[in-house]
């Protein structure tokens, strides 16, 4: 089962910090395999490795740079992590030869291309970047003691932020990096947190220190103010040549998705964003609509058949339309099929259907056993206001109300809803109670930090299997 938490891994990024072997693997490995994947299909099928493919390989490597984040290299593999990137990559790449293809076609350059050579190599690549990813990380690890010098490092701040890094920096042998210790001002007894490492001495000594014991890299977990105290540190470490970091503590800002950005020039640390910017954003798009148009076309049948039964078996209508919130906290519709004889619009008033619930229809008691009402939001996906994964959007009169009661709660709109979702999965479908839907809320702003293709993919595949499971539906 995958399992996201708080305490989850990171996702991937390529930093100075990195060795530069390392720096470098991360950032080319994926298009780099990718076009040579396609140039030694091009030789396996006797083509001529030029032309219409020199420029097919351009384009594999600048969209593959652009589809795929860096390589996520690291000492700690379980197979679970490994099952996970092959699936990540896998629907990554689907997008990238999906692209690709669309983009020749409304070109007219396809004709161009021998269909066995593209077929092969949107088939092979997957299999060459997952087995590169695992084999790049394998032959760093064996190198590493020939190739990649070690580094040294202290850290000025012991703090539970900065004992964690030093956990963090250890943890990878792919960071080649020794934690000599700390400088702390404190007394030991006036510390909260304890480490095996050693306290060095206090601030004032780190610039010597760092001077006689060639170190190359000092990060600094104090806050990051103009006080005399970090302004005297600065001056003292000014004639020191190693890298300095300053480690910002944002552990109390409930972080989605923090990057570092910037707008001409001015730092920016973003706290609080949606996982979908840039290319993701498109990758998401992409994903949602494949899967919205593709299960529309399947399942018209069914849709039409749903749509009798509910006129047939109460009157009213066949769409019930509620008000909710979507994206950035705006109102949307969304569909749904009737399954109850009264209908409420959610935005004064909503009251949560219980077991046995006089208002629910016979026909619209078994439509939402099975999850079949929803399937009318797959309209909703395709024309924008929601995805096929997100959090589940609430009537507006539940979200006025538990906005004030769970803090955070709105930042599960950075996102669009979905129709499914990582809290859905996890068992908390039903229920209206505070102690129900904090849950509900900490598994969506779970989604929110970890989000991947993957996950959409694995939340997708269990929700079939949870419809046919869910005691909680009714």
């Amino acid at each position: 089962m995958l399992y996201i938490s708080k305490h989850s891994e990171p996702a991937p990024n390529v930093a100075a910090n990195d060795p530069s072997a390392v720096f470098v693997v991360k950032s080319l490995l994926y298009p780099l395999a990718a076009v040579a994947t396609l140039f030694t299909c091009v030789l396996a099928w006797r083509e001529y490795p030029a032309g219409p493919y020199f420029l097919l390989g351009v384009l594999a490597f600048i969209t593959a740079a652009e589809f795929f984040d860096v390589a996520p290299l690291h000492g700690n593999r379980t197979t679970s992590w490994a099952l996970r990137l092959f699936l990540d990559i896998s629907l990554r790449w689907s997008l990238v030869v999906t692209f690709l293809w669309v983009l020749l076609y409304l070109s007219g350059l396809s004709i161009l291309y021998r269909s066995s050579v593209v077929l092969s190599w949107a088939l092979l690549t997957p299999v060459v970047l997952w087995a590169g990813q695992i084999g790049a990380g394998w032959l760093l690890l064996r190198t590493g003691e020939r190739g990649i010098p070690r580094r040294k490092a202290v850290i000025i701040g012991l703090t539970e932020l900065g004992a964690n890094l030093a956990d963090k920096l250890l943890e990878d042998p792919l960071l080649r990096t020794d934690v000599l210790g700390f400088f702390e001002d404190r007394q030991a007894s006036r510390l909260d947190v304890h480490t095996p490492h050693r306290i060095l001495g206090a601030c004032k000594d780190a610039a010597a220190f760092i001077a006689g014991h060639e170190v190359n890299v000092v990060y600094i977990v104090l806050p990051l103010s103009r006080d005399p105290r970090i302004l005297q540190l600065l001056e003292t470490l000014r004639d020191c040549t190693a890298s300095i970091y300053f480690v910002p503590d944002l552990l109390f800002c409930n972080l989605i998705q923090a990057r570092f950005d910037q707008v001409r020039g001015i730092p920016l640390l973003a706290v609080r964003e949606s996982p979908f910017y840039g290319i993701r954003g498109a990758a998401k798009r992409l994903f949602d609509i494949g899967v919205a148009g593709v299960l529309v076309a399947l399942l018209a049948p069914i849709l039409a058949a749903i749509a009798i039964g509910v006129k047939l078996t109460s009157p009213g209508p066949v769409i019930f339309r509620q008000k909710r919130y979507g994206l950035d906290g705006k109102e949307i519709v969304v569909y749904k099929f009737r399954s109850m004889s009264v209908t409420e619009d959610g935005k004064t008033t909503y009251t949560q259907v219980s077991r046995s619930d006089a208002r629910v229809t016979p026909f619209g008691g078994f439509l939402r056993r099975m999850s079949l009402d929803e399937l009318p939001q797959l309209f909703n996906v395709l024309e924008g206001s929601m995805s096929i994964v997100g959090p589940r959007p609430h009537a507006i009169a539940v979200n006025e109300q538990y906005r004030r009661l769970i803090p955070s709660y709105m930042i599960r709109h950075k996102v669009k809803p979905g129709i499914t979702g990582w809290a859905q999965v996890n068992g908390y479908r039903g229920g209206d109670d505070l102690e129900l839907m904090t849950k509900r809320i900490e598994f969506d702003l779970d989604y929110l930090r970890n989000w991947s293709l993957a996950l959409d993919f694995s939340i997708l595949i269990r929700t079939v299997a949870t419809v046919w499971r869910d005691a909680s539906a009714y």
